[in-house]
């Protein structure tokens, strides 16, 4: 990073990929009940696909994840739910 001198970015990441869907179904687990979507074609300059590459904060940070995408939505419910109810 030219303008930061000694920090680096490093992405933080399971290394797998998870689709909208994926993602909109692990909250209604999380939620306990069906989210509404609609499945619809991608927009212009929407990426098909997108993953963190995981060796630098494995190497650097000697970091890896541990929870998954079930997780990561139930915590963020948990959290939403807590500060907005």
């Amino acid at each position: 990073m030219k303008d930061h001198p000694g920090a680096e970015a490093v992405n933080l990441g399971t290394g797998k990929g998870t689709s909208v869907l994926e993602i909109v179904h692990a909250f209604e687990k999380a939620c306990g009940h069906e989210i509404p979507y609609r499945i619809a074609a991608r927009r212009p300059g929407d990426i098909a696909e997108c993953y963190a590459e995981t060796d630098k904060a494995a190497n650097l940070l000697h970091w890896h994840a541990t929870k998954n995408i079930d997780d990561m939505c139930r915590d963020g419910w948990r959290f939403a739910k807590n500060r907005y109810n």
